[in-house]
């Protein structure tokens, strides 16, 4: 018999000899418009994922073929900027302008254009060019101030200065950056009184304390210099700066002013106002004003910690790893850079190279507790409980003296410990935690749930989990855990409320709608106690928590509560 081979439909039709209608044509025009519209729609995909330099690229090509549509045209520009292409920005804002004169955005990035080439009279004319609104001021005003130092304009510096005084919200910006252009403008007397001002703080941030250490050692003033180092050397959060000043105080060496040339002072006021803008929404317009900053000054190696800060919290932990690594050795934010590139490998499921990155940082500086302490945190997302634990451990023996900041640590041992059955343990390092910090409401969630759910000490828990729910009213894990010590002191009806307050909080979790169900059996509401643990069954992805939900089912509570 011979073999037969399947026949394409085209063979099919010509052997039934069927008539086959001519496809209709499709003109070039169409082709153009549909790719036009596939490449807006892969621009606003691009966007929407924060996929910055692909929006750019996409919002380009749309641009090329409508090059008469403005909504293109700044949309193009905004994100050539966020993803740091500035030579093509400029392009771009060349454009915008001859449009819209006043535009604020592509005014201000013709500004920092003019700033790297150090023609500070075509700055000012950008600014006074540009829309003028209530954020703007601030930005407009610092720039200004800052060409008019280069120009050694006073008055300028003055008026501008006069209109940072006067913006709401901005006063710790302000006395920093007027310190910033006194000490540029060698005015030493109004330099400091603006530095103490700006750094009355009990945490002050990072720059100023570096400004003002930098300030105090280049006049000569290694004593001064040296206590307000001191001040601030238990605070691990300013390590980056005190350590580098009081070894340049012991080595006899006088650091450069922060503020080299005018653009740096440009820059550092990027920073500030990207600083400034903490919320989900602002993240692309602090992104931007960071590209700026690091445009006019790329050794702003804070702005690079938090340009990946920024790129984190938008989940582009590709693009971050990328800046962090980029920081090189010699800057204090090497190690921190490098702690928390691992992490953002952690995050992308790469934890082996995250513990060999971190296991290099541990074995060059054993003493330095914060690459410890994510040591254990990568361990801890991969379930080495052991490992962790150790890590830890390692951690504290470095840390020494924990203060407040250190809660964390404890905080996440104890959750080792717990997955280990190291319950004492566990309780343990809490108790310690809460030391360090008695108001952190995870912290009296954990103990008293423990507690709770062990059948102990449980009317001093149920206090230590209304004081929890009173400091975080809407966090429904711990209206859930007051709920269960009302059920275990027996009072069902108030565990009933509580609980079905949680449910409305948190809904889909098994354990919570589970509590519900118990609670509602034993007040009498039998028909609604199987529809919460239908609930939980449903919801639960835990064999063991299935099978004693369905014999719930099956049997209801039997044994005395």
């Amino acid at each position: 018999m011979r073999r037969i081979l399947p026949l394409s439909l085209g063979a099919l039709l010509l052997a039934g000899c069927a008539t086959v209608p001519e496809a209709p044509e499709i003109s070039a025009e169409s082709e153009r418009n549909a790719r036009a519209f596939s490449t807006y729609l892969s621009a606003r995909f691009a966007a929407s994922e924060h996929d910055l330099p692909e929006a750019a690229q996409y919002y380009s090509r749309a641009l090329a073929n409508d090059p008469s549509n403005s909504s293109l045209l700044a949309l193009t520009f905004f994100y050539t900027s966020t993803s740091g292409d500035f030579d093509s920005a400029a392009k771009y804002a060349q454009q915008v302008v001859a449009a819209t004169p006043d535009d604020r955005a592509a005014r201000l990035s013709l500004a920092v254009q003019s700033f790297k080439r150090k023609d500070y009279a075509s700055v000012r004319l950008h600014l006074l060019q540009s829309a003028k609104g209530p954020f703007t001021v601030l930005t407009l005003s610092l720039f200004d101030a800052w060409a008019a130092a280069a120009l050694r304009d006073t008055s300028g510096i003055e008026k501008n200065l006069k209109a940072l005084t006067e913006q709401k919200g901005a006063e710790n910006m302000a006395a920093f950056q007027t310190a910033l252009l006194h000490d540029y403008m060698d005015r030493t007397k109004d330099a400091e009184a603006a530095y103490k001002k700006a750094l009355n703080s009990a945490a002050p941030p990072p720059r100023v304390l570096e400004a003002y250490g930098r300030f105090l050692e280049r006049h000569g003033r290694s004593d001064d210099a040296t206590t307000l180092y001191r001040r601030y050397q238990n605070n691990g959060g300013l390590a980056t700066v005190v350590r580098p000043g009081l070894a340049r105080i012991a080595a006899v060496q006088k650091p450069e002013s922060l503020i080299r040339i005018p653009a740096d002072g440009a820059a550092e006021a990027l920073f500030g106002i990207a600083a400034s803008l903490t919320d989900a929404q602002s993240a692309d317009v602090s992104i931007l004003y960071l590209r700026m900053a690091l445009y006019l000054r790329p050794d702003l190696w804070l702005g690079n910690v938090l340009l990946a800060d920024r790129l984190e919290s938008l989940r582009k932990h590709e693009a971050a790893i990328a800046i962090y690594q980029s920081i090189p050795k010699e800057s204090p934010y090497y190690r921190m850079a490098q702690v928390q590139a691992a992490l953002n490998q952690q995050r992308l499921g790469k934890s082996d190279a995250a513990i060999a990155e971190l296991r290099k940082l541990v074995t060059a500086d054993p003493a330095d507790s914060e690459s410890w302490v994510a040591l254990g945190d990568t361990y801890r997302a991969g379930e080495k409980y052991a490992d962790a634990i150790s890590a830890y451990d390692a951690a504290e023996k470095a840390i020494a003296k924990p203060t407040r900041r250190d809660w964390p640590m404890f905080y996440a041992r104890a959750m080792a410990k717990e997955r280990l059955k190291r319950l004492d343990d566990s309780e343990a390092d809490i108790e310690l935690a809460l030391k360090l910090a008695p108001e952190q409401p995870e912290l009296l969630n954990y103990l008293g749930y423990s507690w709770v759910d062990r059948g102990r000490r449980i009317p001093e828990a149920l206090t230590m989990l209304e004081k929890a729910r009173k400091l975080r009213p809407y966090d429904g894990y711990i209206v859930d855990s007051v709920g269960w010590a009302y059920y275990r002191l027996g009072r069902y009806e108030d565990a009933v409320k509580t609980l079905t307050a949680a449910v409305l909080l948190v809904p889909g979790d098994p354990t919570i709608n589970d509590h519900l169900g118990d609670a509602m059996w034993r007040s009498g509401k039998k028909i609604a106690a199987r529809f919460q643990w239908n609930h939980a069954i449903t919801f639960s992805t835990d064999a063991d928590e299935k099978a004693v939900i369905e014999r719930k089912l099956k049997t209801g509570l039997t044994e005395k509560p």
